[in-house]
């Protein structure tokens, strides 16, 4: 079957060419090993993400530790070079792009770091940092850099006259701060923030989460938010993509997936998500996930959620399940998806899974898509959500409220890891 590689679904308002748009991406870090340092093989730590951000919206990216969102983000920055694909930022192709031709596009494409004690320098003033932006794009101000940078600093929230302090004189929030207005200082049209509360108090969270979306509506502002919180990204995001050793396993809008998720891995975090009601924790079901850790170096083959998931079969082992519209604007790549009705494969020759065959049914031809042709599947006709697969070889699954705070999922590279508190 011949046909274009699938995107995922952008949201049904949107008519116009997207803000950013990302085909295929992928980064592979290679081992070396040996005197001669000889490549001896990679860690896959991004392998073929497709999806699109439309100007003013927020795309957050969830998953574990070690799934490839920060690797994800800095790719989108071009801070890291991608092995492959293509992004294309308001129609321009910046994937390759050398660091003179990104210079002018700095000013458009900004990040916010996930550490606000490290991405400022200890040697510089605040007014330095804030600033530096300015002189780095020979941006002419009509009042001067230091009206403009004390401007940007009283925006998010700190006091102007704090220009000639230093770093270590502030509160973890207040550093989180100034690297917000540092990345607003050129007046960017995308920004990329990578964990942007995530080592923050509670309390300060709310304000710099509040602080973003005001700013947002203030100056038209795009997102692609990198969290684990799957209580922030709810409270922030207008789309929600779930990233799984690498993958795009799901992406939805944020109602829907909170709502509806389909794929298993989406099912298992909304899971262990906590919940503030003690009334309403007795009658949740904790989804506890087993199998080995999966290693970037050697993921699994096909479906690479298919070694710890509790509805896994064969096909799952064989095929790689295709990134497929099942309902309008939400996208799911898994063989046995949940809350969904899919027809029966037994309808479709050559069909393996439900999956299959519901792509088939708009394909050319009527035609399954197998393996590398289940890329170019198309987007299947949204039907009804009313039954759920029986499940495969089910994991535990324990009540919700003998849980530990600590206890979920259990998915990193080299060891456990935790969603934190997704």
């Amino acid at each position: 079957m011949t046909a274009s590689p699938a995107t995922a679904p952008t949201p049904a308002s949107t008519t116009s060419e997207p803000l950013l748009k990302v085909t295929d991406l992928t980064k592979h870090f290679p081992i070396r090993r040996g005197l001669l340092q000889r490549v001896v093989g990679a860690v896959r730590a991004v392998d073929g993400l497709n999806f699109e951000v439309s100007k003013g919206e927020t795309l957050s990216l969830v998953g574990e530790s070690g799934c490839g969102k920060t690797t994800t983000g800095r790719m989108l920055t071009r801070l890291l070079e991608p092995t492959k694909g293509e992004i294309l930022f308001e129609g321009r192709d910046i994937t390759h792009a050398s660091v003179g031709q990104m210079r002018p596009l700095r000013r458009d494409v900004q990040m916010i770091f996930q550490d606000p004690y490290g991405s400022l320098n200890p040697r510089h003033t605040v007014g330095t940092i804030v600033g530096k932006p300015f002189r780095l794009q020979n941006v002419k101000t009509e009042h001067g850099i230091k009206r403009e940078v004390q401007g940007l600093l009283e925006l998010v929230g700190l006091n102007p006259e704090h220009y000639n302090r230093y770093p270590h004189e502030f509160s973890g929030g207040q550093r989180q701060r100034i690297g917000i207005a540092r990345s607003l200082a050129l007046k960017p049209k995308l920004i990329v923030a990578d964990e942007p509360v995530s080592a923050l108090d509670v309390s300060i969270q709310a304000q710099v989460i509040n602080l973003l979306e005001d700013l947002q509506d203030e100056l038209g502002l795009t997102y692609v938010v990198i969290a684990h919180d799957l209580s922030v990204v709810r409270h922030m995001s207008d789309r929600v993509a779930v990233m799984y050793l690498g993958n795009l396993v799901e992406i939805a809008d944020r109602d829907e997936l909170y709502a509806r998720p389909m794929h298993p891995y989406t099912t298992a975090l909304m899971s262990a998500v906590p919940i503030p009601d003690p009334s309403r924790r007795g009658r949740t079901e904790r989804i506890r996930l087993e199998g080995d850790v999966p290693s970037p170096i050697s993921p699994p083959p096909a479906c690479r959620f298919h070694t710890r998931c509790w509805k896994a079969q064969e096909v799952c082992k064989t095929e790689t399940p295709p990134l497929v519209e099942l309902a309008p604007g939400h996208a799911v790549a898994c063989h046995f998806p949940e809350n969904v009705d899919l027809p029966d494969p037994a309808v479709r020759p050559g069909a393996s899974s439900p999956l299959q065959a519901a792509a088939a049914e708009l394909s050319p031809g009527g035609e399954v898509p197998h393996d590398d042709a289940s890329r170019d599947a198309p987007r299947v006709i949204p039907l009804d959500a009313s039954r759920e697969d029986a499940p495969v070889d089910a994991p535990e699954r324990t009540d919700a409220s003998g849980d530990a705070p600590g206890d979920v999922p259990d998915d990193a590279p080299g060891g456990p890891s935790k969603p934190e508190d997704a």
